[in-house]
């Protein structure tokens, strides 16, 4: 079994880039490799600044002889048809291929063979189809060649085995030569294996592996904030990126003057990172006047000189930064809404402006709901929007909502109102908090709920893979949202009104002018687009639950019944799990769709329901009697456990089912002779539908 050693040598490779490129540089030579019949055992890719490698172990020195049958049209087919089939099957005539005969008649096939091939030979076709088909999200051309590479491409290493797979790319001629670090060790040199790669670049003093440079990055900023007696304000993110900016990290500390602490230390934070790269740390709770830096080699003075350059040019940022905050804080957060006229949301559902208009109206009616105090929901929705217009959001646009609620604080608004700016963009990600308070809850969830009925009226809704407005998240948000504080929120009444504000809204920006006021409910039939949303609220949450370890069809069983309060979906697909783990509920679930199996042929064949009820005075089996008591009983039972939201009594009672239901196909023959008694024992069937329709749908639970 051979390896396959190959890097691709470059200028430097954006680090946002590189993950996605060692994904994509595995998923190529794996198909590559796969359909030329080369099995191959794991595919490791690695990336530094300059550089994107990937070794292949287990590799055979020849690919096996292949013989295939390709199934054509039929010979009497359109011509089209026969001359695509000749084409992809590589033929030039129908002589070459086979006449075969089916139930459906004579038709051609294609008798494909190929012979194997040496590795090497296939390597050598495949690579460069890779290296000029890369899908690099950003590519560039340079000199006089055609090439597309992120970078400029300086060298292509290959071997099979330790010896070069020859080919060219654009004038660079594969070998078996790569370079070190571009200050420390840029001299060339010759590798033989993988291993004798990996080793030779640390002497040259390169890491190949961004983990292990992530690591150095970590304990060394550790290590350094606990010699000074801080702690490191660790970012997941930023660790990435300077993984992906050195090939040699070694980590610095530098500091600033305290005089920029006056400024919020998301703001100096944010600048630090932006600019510079660098981390923050801490001092107990309070920012510190010093940061780490990642530098990309050993110098000669110990880094004085890099972090000297680094002190400078984060002075002047934050000089910045503070000019922006002292500008910001002369201008009053009320006074900054009108502004928000001139930020357009979308052409369709108008301005910022506008749309905080709908979401402080929404947000008083969801404080009601949730505990909130409606003036300071509402109050807090007509700022939420206002330090967009700011200069610190102008140039940290990831502060939105953080330096809202510093100025709000600073203009002694309501603490809940200036938490609530700062909180209803919350959550951002599956990892991100949701907000706790009331009054940013309401503010919260009408701020999402606004972006889903609004682009649902305009008709712009996710498709596939795309979801250009974050739509999905939004309703995630609002899901997780309820969820963790427990909110009892009937969204039907919610999107519905608030449908017929964005209507209104709509239709009043056709005309120029846009005018919010009450809308009654009362008697609205709910529209379609409403229907429509609280499927996608079901897929979002099924999304959820599926990720918390619940099983989506139990959450189509309950959200068949037409339930809109997410909490008590939940609270009911939580009951219907617990109780389907056990052997009553297991053995009704079998019971029950075998009922359910029998009424649906029936009622197809003969095109009726059996939704009237039994007559007692059909019953000629002591079984049948049993299971009409049965269901009488557990359902009213069941029904008034719902009733009270006591889901755990609800299946308790649906369990008293098992028995009589099991007994009743134990012995009664549904079928029977006599039309009056097949119709009878039908209708017992749905009676057993319909009662257990009180807490699922059984239909659409599998198993």
């Amino acid at each position: 079994m051979a390896e396959l050693l190959l890097e691709l040598f470059s200028e430097e490779i954006p680090a946002r880039m590189q993950t996605r490129a060692r994904e994509d540089l595995a998923r190529l030579l794996a198909k590559a490799l796969g359909e030329a019949g080369l099995e191959h055992k794991e595919i490791k890719t690695f990336a530094t600044p300059r550089r994107l490698a990937a070794v292949v172990d287990g590799l055979p020195s020849r690919s096996p002889e292949v013989r295939e049958e390709r199934k054509g049209p039929r010979i009497d087919g359109p011509d089209a048809a026969i001359k695509g089939f000749l084409k992809s099957a590589g033929l030039t005539s129908v002589d070459q291929a086979e006449k075969r005969e089916d139930k459906k008649g004579a038709f051609y096939v294609a008798l494909l063979e190929r012979p194997g091939r040496a590795t090497e030979e296939v390597v050598a076709e495949i690579v460069p189809e890779i290296v000029k088909s890369f899908p690099w999200p950003k590519s560039m051309r340079w000199g006089n060649g055609r090439l597309r590479w992120v970078r400029p491409l300086h060298s292509i290493l290959c071997l099979l085995d330790g010896k070069t797979v020859e080919f060219e790319i654009d004038g660079i001629e594969s070998g078996k030569k790569t370079s070190g670090h571009r200050f420390m060790a840029p001299e060339p040199f010759n590798v033989k294996s993988f291993k004798d790669y990996v080793k030779k670049l640390r002497e040259a003093k390169v890491i190949l592996d961004g983990d292990e440079r992530a690591r150095l990055v970590l304990d060394g900023a550790r290590a350094l904030a606990k010699k000074e007696k801080l702690a490191l304000v660790e970012d997941e993110a930023l660790l990435a990126e300077n993984a992906g900016l050195t090939e040699w990290p070694v980590v610095l500390m530098g500091s600033f003057d305290e005089a920029f602490l006056s400024v919020p230390p998301e703001v100096l934070a944010t600048s630090m990172k932006a600019h510079q790269k660098c981390f923050s740390l801490r001092k107990g709770d309070k920012l510190a006047n010093r940061f780490i830096l990642v530098a990309n080699l050993e110098a000669k003075d110990g880094g004085k000189a890099i972090v000297a350059g680094s002190e400078r040019v984060i002075a002047a940022r934050l000089a910045d930064a503070k000019f922006f905050f002292d500008q910001d804080r002369k201008v009053m957060l009320p006074d900054r809404v009108p502004k928000l006229k001139e930020i357009v949301f979308h052409e369709k559902l108008g301005s910022q402006y506008d749309r905080i208009q709908r979401v402080r109206l929404l947000a008083r009616e969801i404080a009601q709901l949730v505990g909130a105090d409606p003036d300071l929901a509402e109050r807090a929705a007509i700022l939420s929007k206002a330090d967009l217009v700011s200069l610190m959001v102008g140039e940290f646009p990831e502060l939105q909502g953080v330096m809202g609620r510093y100025y709000a604080l600073d203009e002694e608004e309501n603490p809940d109102v200036a938490d609530a700016i700062a909180a209803h963009y919350k959550p951002l990600g599956p990892s991100d908090e949701v907000p706790r308070e009331p009054v940013a809850i309401a503010v919260a969830l009408a701020d999402k709920l606004d972006m889903l009925v609004g682009f649902w009226a305009i008709d712009e809704k996710p498709t596939g893979s795309k979801d250009p407005y974050a739509l999905r998240r939004a309703a995630l948000g609002v899901i997780r949202i309820v969820l963790e504080n427990t909110s009892r929120v009937h969204l039907t009444d919610l999107l519905e009104w608030h449908a017929a504000k964005v209507d209104q809204a709509l239709a009043a920006n056709r005309r120029g002018a846009i005018v919010y006021g009450s809308v009654n409910r009362a008697g609205r039939q709910v529209r379609t687009n409403t229907v429509d949303l609280l499927a996608f609220f079901a897929d979002r949450l099924k999304v959820h639950l599926r990720e918390q370890g619940a099983r989506h069809d139990l959450v189509d069983a309950v959200f068949a019944l037409g339930g809109d309060d997410l909490l008590m979906i939940v609270r009911r697909v939580e009951a219907l799990g617990r109780f389907l783990d056990t052997e009553d509920g297991a053995n009704l679930l079998v019971g029950t769709k075998r009922a359910i199996n029998i009424l649906r042929i029936e009622e197809k064949k003969e095109g009726v329901t059996y939704d009237q009820a039994p007559g007692p005075n059909l019953f000629k089996r002591l079984e049948e009697k049993s299971l009409a008591k049965a269901v009488d009983a557990v359902e009213q039972a069941a029904a008034a456990a719902v009733a009270r939201e006591d889901f755990a009594a609800a299946m308790t009672e649906m369990a008293k089912l098992r028995a009589p239901v099991d007994e009743f196909f134990d012995h009664v023959t549904v079928n029977a002779t006599e039309p009056d008694l097949r119709a009878n024992r039908l209708r017992l069937l749905n009676r057993i539908r319909a009662t257990t329709l009180t807490v699922a749908d059984f239909s659409k639970i599998e198993g």
